[in-house]
């Protein structure tokens, strides 16, 4: 499937086919993503110490920046992907803070090319809710 291809079309969030088709990871510098604690148990069960993975900010626990990017990002690639926290799974959907729209983040280059749906939506208001 060509760039042309996949530009016209729709894409679940959880597929990732944008990001991955672009090799985008815009995403992945100077990310913000906070870790629930179901992302530190699944991402520890792979071998990675908490202390090295994360930062705390506030309350909460973060994917932790090397040189501006995930710890994770290893060649314009996810190092985890198939135990990536939660919320990188489901990004570019986002809620404000004081809001109930969900939304596409406008932040995504690639956000006209992803589609979500109520099972999206119940998966990111659960995370919400846990973090």
């Amino acid at each position: 499937m060509g760039n042309n291809e996949i530009a016209n079309e729709k894409h679940p969030i959880s597929s990732g086919i944008p990001c991955l088709s672009y090799q985008c990871v815009k995403c992945c510098t100077d990310t913000h993503m906070p870790l629930s604690h179901s992302d530190i148990k699944r991402i520890s069960a792979q071998g990675y110490k908490f202390k090295n993975i994360a930062v705390k900010r506030g309350r909460e626990h973060h994917l932790k920046n090397v040189n501006g990017y995930c710890i994770f990002l290893k060649d314009k690639k996810c190092a985890i992907y198939d135990f990536r926290p939660e919320g990188c799974r489901l990004y570019p959907l986002i809620q404000f803070k004081n809001s109930s729209n969900v939304v596409i983040h406008d932040y995504c280059p690639h956000k006209s090319e992803f589609k979500f749906n109520d099972e999206d939506v119940k998966r990111l208001n659960a995370l919400l809710k846990e973090l």
